[in-house]
């Protein structure tokens, strides 16, 4: 058996790696060793999660898939959620939570047949209530930035996202130096809307 810690936080401005030390403690205090870390900043609503997926190909049946808590693995809408259990039910992988006192004992190998389906129908049903209100934690934040973007608006306030001055800043730059839109945009990662809009700062458009 095999534990892999999965790292997940939502945007670059974050630090995936924060709960690192409390997986290595939580592994540590169980005789555990952690035999590698997928670290990644990606959506957890979303399934494109290349981190995530890695981990789960390097798994082998009976590995332990640790993470911090339920919502580092998925805020995802039930369809979705559906998708990955299978893939981890597929691969016979347990998901190991410290948000999730009933899956630690999964962690344990020392369990006969009985007692391995009791806690694996415990802890499927936990995952899927923990999953679910997870999910319901990410609408009822979207829906209040949503209010409170409408309500800005109506006071005049709202001028939308604050921009990255020093990121234009470094394309206006690359702009100016020839670089196509196509390097550019895989190099730092904005959108072309956005490009389009910075080539008006700099001497004119690139050829893409």
């Amino acid at each position: 058996m095999h534990v892999r810690a999965y790292l997940r936080a939502s945007t670059k401005d974050q630090d995936a790696n924060r709960a690192r030390d409390d997986l290595f403690r939580f592994a540590e205090e169980r005789r555990l060793k952690i035999a590698a870390s997928y670290v990644e900043n990606e959506s957890g609503a979303s399934l494109k999660r290349p981190e995530l997926f890695r981990l789960l190909a390097d798994c082998h049946p009976g590995d332990v898939l640790l993470v911090e808590q339920v919502d580092r693995l998925s805020r995802l809408n039930a369809e979705d959620w559906e998708k990955l259990k299978a893939e981890i039910q597929a691969r016979r992988v347990k998901v190991v939570a410290l948000d999730l006192p009933t899956s630690w004992m999964m962690a344990t190998a020392d369990k006969d047949d009985i007692q391995s389906r009791i806690l694996d129908a415990i802890n499927g049903m936990m995952l899927d209530m923990l999953a679910a209100i997870a999910r319901k934690d990410y609408e009822d934040r979207r829906r209040r930035q949503a209010q409170g973007i409408v309500a800005a608006q109506a006071r005049g306030a709202y001028k939308g996202r604050r921009e990255d001055e020093e990121r234009n800043a470094g394309i206006v730059k690359m702009l100016e130096k020839g670089m196509s839109w196509n390097t550019i945009v895989a190099a730092t990662g904005c959108s072309r809307s956005t490009l389009a809009r910075l080539a008006k700062r700099s001497v004119g458009p690139s050829s893409s």
